[in-house]
């Protein structure tokens, strides 16, 4: 059992809206085996509660993640396995979540950092937050966070960015498709909530499904597409959510799954 002096993933939730709070500010929220064990562990957990609608991933301490715990790697290297190795299952688990995932971004993140935002579907990070890809200044490769980092990049910016390791803000991490917004400091819980709020109104089967569409590969013809999207169509408007969703706009009223206040 995790005692409180050992729990580096703290769990709060309220109206239907769960957050994940790494708490290791001791060394910068670094994705230690232990930060990244029990992040995986709240991820489960969090699938399995019919209470949670979202879930929210956000830091105490001024920086958000700084990636990689460069003390466990160094301790590792005999064993021939390091720590990095487990940040594949965090940023699948993430990519793959069936219910929407917000990252707040309060401080700055590096290198493994950057590829749990870019994991999460929506990203708010205050304006003058910083980031780097500082992989090839310590002689390594940004190489398991690409999963979830090129998907997201404009081209361009991911070869500057990676090959420089340079340091960029919020703003130039919003207009490359890092992170959805990046508001001023003191604007960014706000924002958080407002995207909160917007998504607790959607049905869970239909968020998790529009989800599955954001992943999905099109089939080998636009007619083949159309055709398989059609039926999908129609079976979530034939399914009890599609029901009850169009029954309450007809009736001006908000669906049964939207939380009350």
């Amino acid at each position: 059992m995790t005692s409180t002096a050992d729990q580096l993933v703290r769990v709060s939730t309220d109206h239907g809206v769960t957050t994940l709070t790494l708490d290791s500010p001791h060394n910068r929220n670094a994705l230690s085996t232990a930060l990244m064990t029990q992040l995986l562990t709240a991820l489960r957990a969090a699938v399995d509660d019919p209470r949670v609608r979202v879930v929210v991933l956000s830091h105490t301490g001024p920086v958000f993640c700084s990636g990689a715990d460069l003390k466990e790697t160094a301790a590792a290297y005999e064993s021939g396995t390091v720590p990095a190795g487990m940040l594949g299952d965090v940023l699948a688990a993430l990519w793959e979540y069936p219910k929407p995932v917000v990252a707040r971004v309060g401080g700055p993140a590096r290198a493994g950092g950057l590829g749990l935002i870019a994991a999460a579907d929506i990203a708010v990070c205050a304006r003058d937050a910083t980031f780097a890809f500082t992989e090839v200044r310590i002689g390594v490769v940004p190489a398991v966070i690409s999963a979830t980092v090129l998907p997201r990049l404009a081209p361009r910016a991911a070869a500057e960015l990676y090959l420089t390791g340079e340091t960029f803000d919020g703003g130039r991490a919003a207009q490359i498709g890092l992170v959805t917004a990046a508001p001023p400091a003191d604007e960014l819980d706000a924002a958080v909530r407002d995207y909160c709020a917007a998504l607790v109104r959607g049905a869970p089967a239909a968020l998790a499904g529009a989800k599955e569409l954001l992943r999905r590969r099109p089939a080998a013809t636009v007619r083949e597409d159309v055709a398989d999207l059609g039926a999908l169509s129609t079976r979530y408007f034939l399914s009890d959510e599609g029901r009850e969703g169009v029954r309450a706009f007809r009736e001006k009223r908000s669906p049964s799954w939207v939380p009350s206040t």
